[in-house]
Protein backbone atom coordinates (compact mmCIF):
# COMPACT_ATOMS: atom_id res chain seq x y z
CA UNK A 1 0.00 0.00 0.00
CA UNK A 2 0.98 3.62 -0.41
CA UNK A 3 0.92 6.60 1.91
CA UNK A 4 -0.63 9.59 0.14
CA UNK A 5 -1.85 13.07 1.02
CA UNK A 6 -5.59 13.29 1.46
CA UNK A 7 -5.68 15.86 -1.38
CA UNK A 8 -4.44 13.23 -3.84
CA UNK A 9 -6.98 10.52 -2.93
CA UNK A 10 -9.38 9.84 -5.83
CA UNK A 11 -12.92 8.42 -5.89
CA UNK A 12 -12.65 4.65 -6.25
CA UNK A 13 -9.45 4.37 -4.19
CA UNK A 14 -9.62 1.81 -1.38
CA UNK A 15 -8.36 2.46 2.12
CA UNK A 16 -5.33 0.40 3.09
CA UNK A 17 -5.63 1.05 6.84
CA UNK A 18 -8.47 1.77 9.24
CA UNK A 19 -9.20 5.39 10.09
CA UNK A 20 -10.17 5.94 13.72
CA UNK A 21 -11.91 8.71 15.59
CA UNK A 22 -10.36 10.28 18.69
CA UNK A 23 -11.89 7.60 20.91
CA UNK A 24 -10.14 4.82 19.00
CA UNK A 25 -13.31 3.56 17.30
CA UNK A 26 -13.18 2.70 13.59
CA UNK A 27 -14.56 5.52 11.47
CA UNK A 28 -13.73 3.95 8.10
CA UNK A 29 -12.47 0.38 7.77
CA UNK A 30 -9.57 -0.82 5.64
CA UNK A 31 -10.82 -1.95 2.22
CA UNK A 32 -13.53 0.71 2.07
CA UNK A 33 -13.93 2.22 -1.40
CA UNK A 34 -13.84 5.97 -1.13
CA UNK A 35 -16.47 8.14 -2.79
CA UNK A 36 -16.10 11.86 -3.40
CA UNK A 37 -18.42 12.46 -0.44
CA UNK A 38 -16.25 10.35 1.90
CA UNK A 39 -13.07 12.02 0.68
CA UNK A 40 -14.57 15.45 1.37
CA UNK A 41 -15.52 14.24 4.84
CA UNK A 42 -11.93 13.18 5.54
CA UNK A 43 -10.72 16.61 4.40
CA UNK A 44 -13.23 18.24 6.78
CA UNK A 45 -11.91 16.06 9.62
CA UNK A 46 -8.39 17.42 9.01
CA UNK A 47 -6.91 14.01 8.22
CA UNK A 48 -3.69 14.87 6.34
CA UNK A 49 -2.63 11.44 5.03
CA UNK A 50 -4.13 8.03 4.29
CA UNK A 51 -2.92 4.60 3.24
CA UNK A 52 -4.38 3.48 -0.08
CA UNK A 53 -4.41 -0.04 -1.54
CA UNK A 54 -2.25 -0.42 -4.62
CA UNK A 55 -1.66 -3.53 -6.73
CA UNK A 56 2.08 -2.92 -7.21
CA UNK A 57 2.73 -2.34 -3.53
CA UNK A 58 0.14 -4.62 -1.91
CA UNK A 59 2.92 -6.51 -0.10
CA UNK A 60 4.05 -3.34 1.72
CA UNK A 61 2.34 -3.22 5.10
CA UNK A 62 3.40 -0.64 7.70
CA UNK A 63 3.45 -1.81 11.29
CA UNK A 64 1.41 -0.23 14.07
CA UNK A 65 2.99 1.81 16.85
CA UNK A 66 0.87 0.49 19.72
CA UNK A 67 -2.12 -1.92 19.76
CA UNK A 68 -5.50 -0.42 18.90
CA UNK A 69 -6.99 -1.39 22.27
CA UNK A 70 -4.19 0.30 24.24
CA UNK A 71 -4.42 3.42 22.08
CA UNK A 72 -8.18 3.56 22.61
CA UNK A 73 -7.79 3.14 26.37
CA UNK A 74 -5.14 5.86 26.54
CA UNK A 75 -7.16 8.25 24.36
CA UNK A 76 -10.31 7.70 26.42
CA UNK A 77 -8.46 8.28 29.70
CA UNK A 78 -6.72 11.45 28.53
CA UNK A 79 -9.94 12.85 27.09
CA UNK A 80 -11.97 12.13 30.23
CA UNK A 81 -9.42 13.51 32.69
CA UNK A 82 -8.68 16.67 30.71
CA UNK A 83 -12.37 17.30 30.09
CA UNK A 84 -13.12 16.87 33.80
CA UNK A 85 -10.36 19.36 34.66
CA UNK A 86 -11.71 21.91 32.18
CA UNK A 87 -14.90 22.31 34.20
CA UNK A 88 -13.25 22.71 37.61
CA UNK A 89 -11.13 25.20 39.53
CA UNK A 90 -7.45 24.47 40.19
CA UNK A 91 -8.09 22.85 43.60
CA UNK A 92 -10.66 20.43 42.20
CA UNK A 93 -8.46 19.84 39.14
CA UNK A 94 -5.59 18.70 41.38
CA UNK A 95 -7.91 16.19 43.03
CA UNK A 96 -9.00 14.85 39.62
CA UNK A 97 -5.38 14.36 38.49
CA UNK A 98 -4.43 12.77 41.82
CA UNK A 99 -7.16 10.16 41.38
CA UNK A 100 -5.95 9.47 37.82
CA UNK A 101 -2.25 8.97 38.63
CA UNK A 102 -2.53 5.20 39.07
CA UNK A 103 -4.45 4.85 35.80
CA UNK A 104 -1.95 7.00 33.92
CA UNK A 105 0.98 5.07 35.43
CA UNK A 106 -0.47 1.77 34.24
CA UNK A 107 -0.93 3.14 30.74
CA UNK A 108 2.63 4.47 30.67
CA UNK A 109 4.04 1.07 31.72
CA UNK A 110 2.02 -0.63 28.96
CA UNK A 111 3.21 1.85 26.33
CA UNK A 112 6.84 1.43 27.42
CA UNK A 113 6.48 -2.33 27.07
CA UNK A 114 5.01 -2.01 23.58
CA UNK A 115 7.69 0.39 22.33
CA UNK A 116 10.49 -1.77 23.74
CA UNK A 117 8.99 -4.89 22.15
CA UNK A 118 8.23 -3.31 18.79
CA UNK A 119 10.59 -4.26 15.97
CA UNK A 120 9.48 -1.25 13.89
CA UNK A 121 10.50 2.37 14.26
CA UNK A 122 7.73 4.48 15.74
CA UNK A 123 5.45 5.95 13.05
CA UNK A 124 2.20 7.57 14.08
CA UNK A 125 1.23 8.07 10.43
CA UNK A 126 0.59 4.31 10.33
CA UNK A 127 -2.28 4.85 12.78
CA UNK A 128 -4.63 7.33 11.12
CA UNK A 129 -6.83 9.20 13.58
CA UNK A 130 -9.20 12.13 13.29
CA UNK A 131 -8.40 15.29 15.23
CA UNK A 132 -11.77 16.16 16.78
CA UNK A 133 -9.88 17.79 19.61
CA UNK A 134 -6.23 18.42 18.94
CA UNK A 135 -5.21 18.74 22.61
CA UNK A 136 -6.18 15.16 23.51
CA UNK A 137 -4.55 13.59 20.44
CA UNK A 138 -1.47 15.78 20.87
CA UNK A 139 -1.03 14.70 24.51
CA UNK A 140 -1.00 11.04 23.50
CA UNK A 141 1.27 11.54 20.48
CA UNK A 142 3.77 13.56 22.53
CA UNK A 143 3.78 10.76 25.11
CA UNK A 144 4.58 8.16 22.44
CA UNK A 145 7.37 10.22 20.87
CA UNK A 146 8.76 11.16 24.28
CA UNK A 147 8.92 7.57 25.48
CA UNK A 148 10.53 6.44 22.21
CA UNK A 149 13.26 9.06 22.78
CA UNK A 150 13.67 8.11 26.45
CA UNK A 151 14.03 4.43 25.63
CA UNK A 152 16.59 5.24 22.91
CA UNK A 153 18.51 7.27 25.53
CA UNK A 154 18.56 4.16 27.77
CA UNK A 155 16.54 5.60 30.65
CA UNK A 156 15.78 3.00 33.31
CA UNK A 157 12.20 1.85 33.89
CA UNK A 158 11.46 4.25 36.76
CA UNK A 159 12.89 7.26 34.91
CA UNK A 160 10.95 6.33 31.77
CA UNK A 161 7.73 6.11 33.78
CA UNK A 162 8.27 9.57 35.30
CA UNK A 163 9.10 10.96 31.85
CA UNK A 164 5.92 9.39 30.46
CA UNK A 165 3.79 10.95 33.19
CA UNK A 166 5.41 14.31 32.49
CA UNK A 167 4.61 13.95 28.79
CA UNK A 168 1.00 12.84 29.19
CA UNK A 169 0.36 15.78 31.55
CA UNK A 170 2.60 18.36 29.85
CA UNK A 171 -0.33 20.41 28.54
CA UNK A 172 -2.69 19.92 31.50
CA UNK A 173 -2.45 23.66 32.23
CA UNK A 174 -4.26 24.40 28.96
CA UNK A 175 -7.42 23.13 30.60
CA UNK A 176 -7.24 26.14 32.93
CA UNK A 177 -7.02 28.61 30.03
CA UNK A 178 -10.41 30.15 29.09
CA UNK A 179 -12.05 27.92 26.46
CA UNK A 180 -12.89 30.83 24.15
CA UNK A 181 -9.17 31.64 23.96
CA UNK A 182 -7.86 28.07 23.79
CA UNK A 183 -10.23 26.98 21.00
CA UNK A 184 -10.23 30.23 19.00
CA UNK A 185 -9.86 29.48 15.29
CA UNK A 186 -8.84 32.95 14.15
CA UNK A 187 -5.66 34.86 14.84
CA UNK A 188 -4.93 35.39 18.54
CA UNK A 189 -4.50 38.87 19.94
CA UNK A 190 -1.27 39.53 21.83
CA UNK A 191 -3.24 39.41 25.09
CA UNK A 192 -4.77 36.04 24.16
CA UNK A 193 -1.37 34.64 23.15
CA UNK A 194 0.10 35.68 26.50
CA UNK A 195 -2.82 33.94 28.23
CA UNK A 196 -2.16 30.67 26.38
CA UNK A 197 1.54 30.92 27.24
CA UNK A 198 0.56 30.82 30.90
CA UNK A 199 -0.49 27.16 30.54
CA UNK A 200 3.04 26.05 31.50
CA UNK A 201 2.76 27.87 34.83
CA UNK A 202 -0.83 26.75 35.37
CA UNK A 203 0.24 23.13 34.81
CA UNK A 204 3.21 23.41 37.15
CA UNK A 205 1.21 24.87 40.02
CA UNK A 206 -1.55 22.30 39.54
CA UNK A 207 0.81 19.30 39.47
CA UNK A 208 3.34 20.30 42.13
CA UNK A 209 0.73 20.01 44.87
CA UNK A 210 -0.12 16.39 44.03
CA UNK A 211 1.87 14.30 46.50
CA UNK A 212 1.44 11.06 44.54
CA UNK A 213 3.33 12.62 41.60
CA UNK A 214 7.11 13.18 41.54
CA UNK A 215 7.87 16.92 41.47
CA UNK A 216 9.75 16.32 38.22
CA UNK A 217 6.40 15.67 36.48
CA UNK A 218 5.34 19.22 37.38
CA UNK A 219 8.62 20.57 35.99
CA UNK A 220 7.93 18.79 32.68
CA UNK A 221 4.79 20.91 32.34
CA UNK A 222 6.79 23.98 33.42
CA UNK A 223 9.77 23.53 31.09
CA UNK A 224 8.56 22.02 27.80
CA UNK A 225 8.49 25.45 26.11
CA UNK A 226 11.94 26.50 27.36
CA UNK A 227 14.75 26.64 24.78
CA UNK A 228 18.52 26.23 25.13
CA UNK A 229 19.25 29.81 24.04
CA UNK A 230 16.83 31.35 26.54
CA UNK A 231 14.22 32.26 23.92
CA UNK A 232 11.56 30.01 25.44
CA UNK A 233 9.00 30.59 28.16
CA UNK A 234 7.85 31.05 30.89
CA UNK A 235 11.21 31.70 32.60
CA UNK A 236 13.69 32.01 29.73
CA UNK A 237 15.85 29.18 31.10
CA UNK A 238 19.06 28.34 29.24
CA UNK A 239 21.05 25.16 28.57
CA UNK A 240 21.68 23.16 31.76
CA UNK A 241 19.00 25.09 33.64
CA UNK A 242 16.50 22.99 31.67
CA UNK A 243 16.04 19.42 32.89
CA UNK A 244 16.71 16.62 30.40
CA UNK A 245 13.02 15.66 30.50
CA UNK A 246 12.01 19.21 29.54
CA UNK A 247 14.39 19.01 26.58
CA UNK A 248 12.96 15.66 25.48
CA UNK A 249 9.32 16.75 25.68
CA UNK A 250 10.18 19.99 23.84
CA UNK A 251 11.37 17.98 20.82
CA UNK A 252 8.36 15.64 20.88
CA UNK A 253 5.97 18.57 21.33
CA UNK A 254 7.30 20.57 18.38
CA UNK A 255 7.53 17.55 16.08
CA UNK A 256 3.93 16.51 16.72
CA UNK A 257 2.71 20.09 16.37
CA UNK A 258 4.26 20.60 12.91
CA UNK A 259 3.25 17.12 11.62
CA UNK A 260 -0.41 17.58 12.64
CA UNK A 261 -3.05 19.46 10.67
CA UNK A 262 -4.00 22.77 12.28
CA UNK A 263 -6.52 25.44 11.37
CA UNK A 264 -3.73 27.76 10.24
CA UNK A 265 -1.29 25.23 8.69
CA UNK A 266 -1.24 21.91 6.85
CA UNK A 267 0.66 19.01 8.37
CA UNK A 268 4.29 18.50 7.39
CA UNK A 269 5.70 15.08 6.54
CA UNK A 270 8.00 13.56 9.19
CA UNK A 271 11.24 14.38 7.33
CA UNK A 272 10.11 18.02 7.09
CA UNK A 273 9.37 18.03 10.82
CA UNK A 274 12.87 16.69 11.47
CA UNK A 275 14.31 19.55 9.41
CA UNK A 276 12.56 22.01 11.75
CA UNK A 277 14.25 20.29 14.70
CA UNK A 278 17.65 20.27 12.97
CA UNK A 279 17.29 23.99 12.24
CA UNK A 280 17.08 24.59 15.99
CA UNK A 281 19.65 21.97 17.01
CA UNK A 282 22.09 23.38 19.54
CA UNK A 283 20.31 26.73 19.75
CA UNK A 284 16.80 25.70 20.77
CA UNK A 285 16.90 21.91 21.04
CA UNK A 286 19.37 19.45 22.54
CA UNK A 287 21.32 17.74 19.69
CA UNK A 288 21.55 14.49 21.68
CA UNK A 289 17.77 14.39 22.03
CA UNK A 290 17.29 15.05 18.31
CA UNK A 291 19.74 12.25 17.49
CA UNK A 292 17.84 9.83 19.75
CA UNK A 293 14.59 10.94 18.12
CA UNK A 294 16.03 10.34 14.64
CA UNK A 295 17.02 6.79 15.58
CA UNK A 296 13.69 5.93 17.20
CA UNK A 297 11.12 7.44 14.83
CA UNK A 298 10.38 6.58 11.19
CA UNK A 299 11.43 9.72 9.34
CA UNK A 300 10.41 8.23 5.98
CA UNK A 301 7.26 6.24 6.82
CA UNK A 302 6.61 2.90 5.16
CA UNK A 303 4.51 3.41 2.02
CA UNK A 304 5.90 6.88 1.20
CA UNK A 305 6.93 7.48 -2.44
CA UNK A 306 10.50 8.79 -2.72
CA UNK A 307 13.12 9.71 -5.30
CA UNK A 308 16.75 8.63 -4.90
CA UNK A 309 19.91 10.54 -5.75
CA UNK A 310 20.40 8.48 -8.94
CA UNK A 311 16.90 9.33 -10.23
CA UNK A 312 15.20 6.05 -9.36
CA UNK A 313 11.77 6.27 -7.74
CA UNK A 314 10.06 3.87 -5.40
CA UNK A 315 8.14 3.32 -2.19
CA UNK A 316 9.59 2.90 1.30
CA UNK A 317 9.02 -0.81 1.95
CA UNK A 318 10.56 -1.35 5.40
CA UNK A 319 12.50 0.42 8.14
CA UNK A 320 16.05 -0.20 9.37
CA UNK A 321 16.22 0.04 13.15
CA UNK A 322 18.50 2.87 14.27
CA UNK A 323 18.86 4.22 10.71
CA UNK A 324 15.56 5.94 10.04
CA UNK A 325 16.99 8.01 7.19
CA UNK A 326 18.12 4.87 5.30
CA UNK A 327 15.11 2.55 4.88
CA UNK A 328 14.48 -0.19 2.30
CA UNK A 329 13.01 1.05 -0.99
CA UNK A 330 10.85 -0.89 -3.47
CA UNK A 331 12.00 0.52 -6.83
CA UNK A 332 9.14 1.13 -9.29
CA UNK A 333 10.69 3.54 -11.80
CA UNK A 334 14.16 3.70 -13.35
CA UNK A 335 15.59 6.01 -16.03
CA UNK A 336 12.14 7.59 -16.37
CA UNK A 337 10.43 4.26 -17.12
CA UNK A 338 8.02 2.31 -14.95
CA UNK A 339 9.36 -1.17 -14.29
CA UNK A 340 7.53 -4.41 -15.06
CA UNK A 341 9.73 -6.18 -12.53
CA UNK A 342 10.03 -3.94 -9.50
CA UNK A 343 12.73 -4.77 -6.95
CA UNK A 344 13.88 -3.81 -3.47
CA UNK A 345 17.12 -2.15 -2.41
CA UNK A 346 18.41 -1.44 1.09
CA UNK A 347 19.83 2.05 1.69
CA UNK A 348 21.60 0.70 4.76
CA UNK A 349 23.99 -1.14 2.44
CA UNK A 350 23.65 1.06 -0.68
CA UNK A 351 25.66 3.80 1.00
CA UNK A 352 26.24 5.86 -2.17
CA UNK A 353 22.50 6.55 -2.49
CA UNK A 354 20.25 8.87 -0.53
CA UNK A 355 16.65 10.05 -0.59
CA UNK A 356 16.50 13.46 -2.27
CA UNK A 357 12.76 14.02 -2.56
CA UNK A 358 9.50 12.75 -1.08
CA UNK A 359 6.43 12.55 -3.27
CA UNK A 360 3.35 11.75 -1.22
CA UNK A 361 1.34 12.03 -4.49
Amino acid sequence: MRLVTIDSVKPGDKLGRNIYNDNGNILLAAGKELSEKLINRLVQLDIPFAYIEDEQTKHIKPGTSIPEQLRREAADTIKKILNDIKHENSVSASFIVEKAVRKFSGLIRSIIGEIKGNKELLSLLADVYTYDNYIFTHSLNVTLYTLAIGIELKLDQRQAEILGLGAILHDVGKMLVPTQVLMKEGRLTEEEFQMIKKHSEFGFHLLKGIHTLPLLVAHCAYQHHERLDGSGYPRGLVSDEIHQFGKIIAVADVFDAVTSNRVYRKAMLPHEGLEILYAGSGSQFDPNVIEAFRKAVAIYPTGLTVELSDGRKGVVSAQNIGMSERPKIFILEQEGRKLDNAYEINLQTETSLMIVQCMPE
